[in-house]
């Protein structure tokens, strides 16, 4: 994608491609103040009003962010890197990659209804008791806030178990299901959504107004289909980056087709 939007795009868009370019360039660096609304106002010829709005693109962007009374800064551009396929097999082998960059704080951890959005994944009825474990993480490096989510584990593995303690676990929390209901982790699948926050979501991952999210709802069962976790995390969308990497099965690619003679 380009920031060549050409001269009828509106004042405000065009002003906001002009300084997106400007920091991809470096002109402004991470953690630069930009100048004063009024001079950058007076610099492009425009109102105090169109030139908020092309601030508030970029704001929305998650390119820059207003501290309150000290001025708007240009945003630091690194992304919590989440491997979607390959993640069990890399914490098999390194449980450190669990907890490396980020702090975990467990908010809950206990039995509770089942929400009515997770039971339809499980299957189950509403209202349904099982075991959750409420969690926040923040960058172990700034302190912020960068997931809010839930793990929910069938009753029947996980009640009166250490799971229900709100401790961090010693390990990875699959390793922990897989020994308590001596099952293995064999299939998964995850749901993408990119949403705007609700209100308590906004609140407690401290996202600037109009700043979306990704939500996945991630579903794992065993070897017999039971389902041994499904568990759901909340990002702010500007913050991560989902690598996916995959074998392509020989079927899946279509043959060339015969040339003429």
């Amino acid at each position: 994608m380009t920031d060549d939007l050409g001269a009828k795009a509106p004042k405000y868009l065009q002003i906001a491609a002009q300084l997106r370019r400007e920091v991809r360039e470096g002109k402004f660096k991470p953690d630069n103040r930009l100048p004063a609304e009024t001079a950058l106002a007076k610099r492009f010829r425009v109102s105090p009003i169109t030139l908020r709005n092309a601030i508030g693109v970029l704001r929305a962007e998650g390119l820059i962010e207003s501290r309150h009374g000290v001025g708007t800064f240009v945003r630091e551009s690194r992304r919590l890197h989440r491997r979607s396929r390959d993640r069990y097999g890399r914490a098999r082998k390194d449980q450190r990659l669990l907890t490396s960059h980020l702090r975990h704080e467990i908010v809950f951890a206990g039995r509770a209804h089942v929400p009515a959005h997770i039971a339809e994944v499980m299957g189950i009825e509403p209202g349904t008791e099982i075991v959750v474990r409420r969690r926040n993480l923040y960058d172990r490096e700034t302190g912020k806030p960068e997931e809010i989510g839930a793990s929910y584990i069938p009753a029947e593995i996980a009640a009166g178990t250490y799971l229900e303690e709100p401790t961090v676990v010693p390990k990875g929390l699959f390793l922990c299901v897989e020994d308590l209901s001596g099952k293995r982790y064999t299939t998964a699948r995850d749901q993408w959504v990119a949403r705007l926050p609700t209100a308590d979501e906004a609140a407690a991952l401290a996202l600037p107004l109009g700043a979306p999210v990704m939500h996945v709802i991630h579903t794992a069962r065993a070897e017999d289909g039971s389902i041994l976790e499904v568990s759901e995390s909340v990002w702010p969308a500007d913050r991560i980056m989902v690598i996916d990497d995959y074998q392509v099965e020989p079927g899946a690619i279509e043959p060339e087709a015969p040339s003429e003679v």
